[in-house]
């Protein structure tokens, strides 16, 4: 009996790979989610955005662990490469002649250690805000306020990325976060 993949894969004649686990999918929507509730629908401070950014930190915490011990393309040894390399690949992106990737290519990856830094960056202001020694402290607030507003540009930026590198490669990468499979 053959599995849905395999059926697909024979009726396209396009073979394809599990490169995003079930675990880097739950991050990636679950971030976006926290993200958009806390951003754009729940009031600051209040109990709800508050629980929403203790999801997040739970988020980052389980996929962090799983950069170290998780499949393949989820490890941080796949995706982080060196200032050099990034380098070589975003002056080949710029030409159009940049080499296509299993997983994430040297620019994404580092743009997801940045997206979590600050997502980290994020979590631990909000959480200063809550103490007694941080409250009403506008700096503080400003500063995560302003984290928070720069994650939501990058992430602009990663989603333009994605959808210039769906249209150079021909192949959606958006989908493949949800389903996990990419061309071969």
């Amino acid at each position: 009996m053959t599995s849905p993949a395999e059926s697909r894969e024979a009726a396209s004649g396009v073979r394809e790979v599990l490169v995003w686990d079930p675990i880097v999918r739950l991050f990636h929507w679950g971030v976006v989610l926290c993200c958009a509730l806390d951003l754009f629908l729940l009031a600051p401070g209040k109990a709800a955005h508050r629980y929403v950014g203790y999801a997040a930190l739970l988020l980052l915490a389980v996929r962090f662990v799983w950069g170290f011990i998780g499949t393949r393309y989820a490890r941080f040894a796949d995706f982080v490469r060196a200032p050099p390399v990034v380098l070589r690949y975003a002056r080949a992106a710029a030409t159009g002649t940049a080499e296509r990737h299993i997983g994430h290519n040297p620019a994404a990856g580092w743009m997801m250690v940045l997206l979590m830094a600050l997502l980290a960056v994020v979590i631990v202001s909000g959480w200063l805000t809550t103490l007694d020694a941080f409250w009403g402290n506008e700096t503080l607030e400003e500063a995560h306020e302003f984290v928070a507003n720069s994650i939501m540009v990058l992430a602009g930026v990663h989603a333009a990325a994605a959808i210039f590198e769906s249209w150079h490669l021909k192949e959606n990468l958006i989908w493949s976060m949800v389903t996990g499979r990419k061309k071969a």
